[in-house]
């Protein structure tokens, strides 16, 4: 039998955690919350005292005359509290956690004894908070203690997806979805730092899932230390070292054979799927890691660090092609603590997330030989080295400061062992007319693809403050975050990319591009390209806020903040391609909780607020970036037999005669250092509204219950749009500049040389053959949700908790990216390229009207553990986008599937002219919508039952159902006026199969 360790005082260990209390309850602490926090009452005049358990740490302070006292800025961990009255003990020390993000409620009577035990569950040496009375956020947070016991992913998406209102995208470039919004518009924090991706704000940089300690997921109704984001935050902090030193391993194991194999997908009328076969892929993980922690001086200086090794060796087997990956990387992090002393802390966190692939490609014969020879093999790279330090100082009883100062990198990098001395060589239709099709290989690059880089940097700095004044607690700060992207598309080899061409002999048009002519009797030329795109670009972002908790009276908080946000986006030759000041994104904030039976177990809350998000790197990039565009001319003097340098195998490649002309240098187009005609002068930026009312209510000692209701508006877009016609200035006669639609904007005009403003609503679009001058609906996008929500704490035994959301997301644009048509350049995916592509408001890609989510856990006995965890939502809609709107004749939209555009009107008839179409408008969701998506895991823990070893093996199975229902399908209705797609409303994307998971650790 395992003992059970007590100690010969009182304890209380008090947490805030997903399963301990409803959903949606941590109150706020400032520096992006890193921290967590311990107030209540007591006898006024009482010294309260909280020491870390792990590493000595000891805080003070006096309770005050109104008998209040707090402290704050604690890193998360055990501690105990303890009373003293004129020097002399009082009571029994409390065993408390801190939680992240968190405040734990500690009420103490006049012999130091806990007294709000009506408000708390005892769980055997452990009190929980059911119901925060100090939160006016909607959070839920997550120990690793709590993970163990539950089947979740080894990743900070499947950590998220427990919390009420995120979804996982059926987008076919994947993402998470807070409260309706797109998968663009989310941040993540680790220990502080921003590691989203600052390119697309569509990733994140990570560390391994035994590396972490806590997470936290806000879903709205933060503070407004946070912003940049109107989607949700992901907030983790990671594990640390203390006075005891401790170790241990991890191993991981997912087999390809413990993976069911997905469904080959067929077409309706029988032709495979454009993603081609599926049964025969496998993704075999395996993992390790080892960690140590401890004291490097005792009571001083810790640490705690870890490495792990990746092996992952996917393969992708497709009908007459494979690729095999192999994908084995190393990671490694290391936190350090240094306790100055009790009033200042010193912390430095640095981990690398570098991760390194080679694909084979191979011939593959699907119904005979299998796997052939190989044709090719390329790499790819990504991730970056990450560290920051943060201070933290308590330099009075009621005065806090912090700073942080750190560095994120990603990278996205790729190529080919040929990429250094094959050149792209390629043929034109007309070489082949005269000349016959290839009989041997023309050039050794396998892809003929060019070279594509980016690399992007954060450098992240903030000051924080908190200043406790009476009942007032004051928390001000500034941030900076400047964000670095550079990114290169170059060809490979000699960086040229050579094309045959034929052309007859009795051709009397032999005029080149470049104003030479192709001499007579020459029937082949070579068409040489130069081509070098790419540039640095930056954004400079900065915040200043001020926010005031108020105890207006015992049972009443009042939350007061307002955030400013500032950014300055940089183009390649330093010029300003967009800014805005303080003045221009002005955040207010405010929330409120009411005790309501001043006991801490009811409590009404609420809060509205206003969030702003940031433009992308990528759209400055695609504006802002040079490119060398030349084009040489030469006789083709026949074919060379070279040596593949990697195969040794022959090859030809064009031999280069006499050149044609100057080196054509029409596309070759600077870095601009003028964009008014490209961005609009008195841009906007995008923010949401966003309005929570909640209760919250304790049944029981371990059952508790709450409801909430959520209202987001998004009514601002920031666009390339097509401008086409402005009154007043005839250059613009089809352009695509950034700006507001829907709304007024001013742009330069180079007619007048002089700025043109025009209202967006009415102006900026003429339809071609009627002239029909019209401008832009305005965007909006609103979401509506309610959530119930019944919870049973943990109380050592079992667990469980349930939840309902009813929501509603509707609009005409559903956020940065496109995820209907699966278009994923942030900011640039098309929805005001033709005024019909936002014309229609209804419901958007992400309305999943009903979600349920359960999970639970029991323990058996002290050797066996289990927990489950289902979902259920019901499917997005299905929404047709056709090519062409009513009296023009110009597309609203291609055929491509991964493009941006298309309308909402269908042609019947009369569809090869535009003047004789009959069109059919649909709504948004028109064609119904897709089925019901349920998700089913289960996990087994076996614990060695053996005193001071600690040995477990959790076995966890993925989609225990097997259901691979479609999550996502083809939306493009028309190619042309009139012609349907053949596979409208088929599946694209569905869910993964079943897979099962063991962890093996041992902690010693």
């Amino acid at each position: 039998m395992k003992a059970s360790h007590t100690t010969t005082f009182r304890r209380a260990a008090l947490c805030i955690a997903l399963g301990a209390c409803i959903a949606a309850t941590t109150p706020a602490v400032f520096a992006q919350s890193v921290t967590g926090a311990v107030a209540g009452r007591a006898s006024a005049g009482d010294q309260i005292t909280v020491t870390n358990a792990n590493t000595g740490l000891t805080r003070s302070v006096a309770v005050g005359t109104d008998g209040v006292y707090r402290l704050s800025q604690l890193p998360v961990g055990d501690y105990t509290l303890t009373v003293t009255r004129d020097g002399q003990p009082v009571g029994e020390p409390i065993a408390l956690n801190i939680g992240l993000g968190g405040t734990t409620n500690i009420n103490l009577g006049g012999d130091g004894a806990l007294v709000n035990l009506d408000a708390v569950q005892v769980v055997g040496s452990r009190v929980i908070n059911r119901v925060d009375v100090y939160s006016t956020e909607s959070a839920t947070n997550i120990r690793r203690e709590e993970i163990a016991r539950l089947p979740v992913s080894q990743d900070l998406a499947s950590v998220a997806l427990l919390a009420p209102g995120v979804v996982s995208s059926g987008a076919t470039f994947g993402g998470l979805t807070f409260g309706g919004s797109s998968v663009a518009e989310n941040v993540v924090y680790i220990n502080g730092l921003n590691v989203t991706d600052p390119y697309r704000r569509q990733g994140f940089s990570s560390v391994p899932f035994a590396f972490y300690d806590e997470f936290q997921i806000k879903t709205g109704g933060y503070s407004a230390e946070f912003g940049r984001s109107t989607g949700g935050v992901i907030n983790a902090v990671t594990r640390s070292g203390g006075n005891e030193f401790k170790s241990g391993m991890e191993v991981t194991m997912e087999p390809s054979a413990w993976t069911w194999a997905r469904q080959d997908r067929f077409h309706e009328d029988g032709t495979i799927d454009e993603r081609d076969r599926r049964s025969r892929d496998e993704s075999p993980l395996y993992k390790a890691n080892v960690w140590a922690s401890g004291p490097i001086v005792k009571d001083k200086l810790f640490f705690f660090a870890m490495y792990e090794r990746i092996d992952s060796k996917p393969r992708d087997i497709d009908t007459t092609e494979a690729w095999y990956t192999d994908s084995s990387n190393d990671f490694w992090g290391a936190k350090l603590d240094w306790r100055i002393n009790d009033n200042h802390l010193l912390e430095l966190l640095a981990f690398s997330d570098k991760t390194d692939s080679a694909t084979s490609a191979y011939a593959y014969d699907w119904d005979g030989t299998g796997l052939g020879d190989k044709t090719g093999e390329s790499y790819s790279g990504s991730g970056g080295d990450n560290w920051s330090v943060t201070y933290t100082g308590h330099l009075t009883d009621n005065f806090v400061a912090k700073a942080m100062y750190g560095i994120n990198e990603r990278s996205a990098t790729g190529g080919s062992p040929w990429d250094g001395d094959c050149s792209i060589v390629g043929r034109a239709s007309t070489y082949t007319e005269l000349f016959g099709p290839a009989t041997m290989q023309e050039g050794c690059h396998p892809s003929n693809s060019s070279i594509n880089s980016r690399f992007d940097e954060r450098e992240a700095a903030r000051l924080d403050f908190e200043w406790t004044l009476g009942d007032h607690l004051l928390r001000f700060g500034v941030d900076q975050e400047t964000m670095d992207s550079n990114s290169s598309r170059i060809y490979p080899g000699d960086g040229v990319s050579y094309t045959v061409i034929g052309i007859a002999a009795d051709e009397d048009d032999r005029e080149l591009p470049n104003g030479a002519s192709i001499p007579d009797g020459v029937t082949a030329y070579v068409d040489a390209r130069r081509y070098i795109t790419g540039a640095p670009v930056s954004t400079e972002a900065q915040a200043i806020y001020i926010e005031d908790t108020w105890s207006v009276t015992p049972s009443l908080l009042l939350n007061l903040g307002v955030r400013a946000d500032k950014f300055h986006n940089k183009l390649a030759s330093g010029a300003t391609f967009a800014r805005a000041n303080f003045s221009d994104m002005i955040a207010p904030r405010v929330g409120f909780s009411w005790d309501m039976k001043q006991d801490g177990t009811t409590k009404l809350f609420g809060n509205a607020g206003r969030y702003y998000i940031p433009l992308t790197n990528k759209l400055t990039d695609y504006f802002g970036g040079g490119t060398t565009d030349e084009h040489a001319y030469y006789v083709l003097d026949g074919w060379d037999q070279r040596a593949d340098p990697i195969t040794g195998l022959p090859y030809l490649f064009p031999a280069i005669g006499e050149q044609l002309g100057p080196v054509n240098t029409d596309g070759n187009v600077p870095a601009p250092d003028d964009v008014r005609t490209a961005v609009a002068r008195d841009l906007k930026q995008v923010y949401q509204d966003e309005y929570i009312l909640g209760f919250q209510q304790a049944i029981s000692s371990t059952w508790s219950w709450g409801v909430n209701a959520t209202y987001r508006e998004v009514s601002r877009a920031v666009e390339d749009a097509r401008i086409n016609h402005v009154e007043g200035c005839p250059w613009y006669s089809g352009d695509w500049p950034i700006i507001n639609p829907g709304e007024t904007n001013t742009l330069w005009c180079p007619t007048t040389e002089d700025w043109v403003t025009f209202d967006s609503s009415q102006d900026g679009y003429i339809t071609l053959g009627s002239d029909i001058v019209m401008g832009y609906k305005k965007p909006k996008r609103t979401y509506k949700a309610v959530e119930f929500q019944l919870d049973r704490a943990w109380d050592g035994k079992w667990a469980l908790n349930a939840s309902y959301l009813w929501s509603k997301s509707e609009g005409n644009i559903e956020g940065p990216v496109n995820s209907d048509t699966g278009y994923a350049d942030t900011n640039l995916v098309q929805y005001y390229d033709h005024p019909a592509v936002n014309e229609r408001y209804g419901v958007l890609f992400n309305d999943f009207r009903h979600q349920i989510k359960l999970r639970g856990s029991y323990q058996l006995n002290e050797m066996w553990s289990f927990g489950a965890t289902v979902s259920a939502r019901s499917g997005g809609p299905i929404t047709a986008f056709g090519v062409r709107w009513p009296d023009d004749n110009r597309s609203a939209g291609g055929p491509g599937e991964f493009s941006g555009g298309g309308s909402g009107w269908l042609c019947v008839s009369g569809c090869s002219d535009w003047t004789t179409r009959e069109l059919v408008y649909t709504e948004r969701g028109a064609f119904g919508r897709m089925p019901w998506v349920y998700n089913v895991g289960a996990n087994v823990t076996w614990t060695l039952p053996v005193d001071d070893v600690d040995l477990k093996a959790r076995l966890s199975v993925y989609n225990l159902l097997n259901r691979q229902t479609v999550i996502n399908v083809h939306s493009r209705y028309e190619s042309t006026p009139g012609n349907q797609m053949p596979y409208f409303g088929e599946g694209t994307v569905w869910q993964a199969p079943r897979h099962m998971q063991l962890v093996v650790t041992w902690n010693f």
